[in-house]
């Protein structure tokens, strides 16, 4: 019995992949990609952090205060 060996299909999972949009409609990491929306939201608050010290995002409209900065972030799928 030959024909299991001839048809044999593989299964391909395609997962999702997320990514954090800052309020400048860039990517928030020039390479890395979330596989679920909790990891983004994750990945969001670690970048958030960075500006901590000097209180604000400064974007190209001006500046957003971190606690209203998850107002202008956009998580999208890719």
């Amino acid at each position: 019995m030959l024909w299991p060996y001839f048809f044999t299909i593989k299964l391909i999972k395609m997962t999702q992949k997320y990514d954090v949009i800052s309020p400048d409609g860039i990517s928030i990491h020039f390479s890395d990609t979330y596989t679920s929306e909790k990891q983004a939201k994750k990945a969001f608050e670690k970048w958030k952090k960075r500006y901590e010290i000097q209180g604000y995002y400064s974007s190209n409209n001006g500046r957003i205060p971190l606690t209203e900065l998850h107002n202008y972030i956009k998580i999208i799928k890719l």
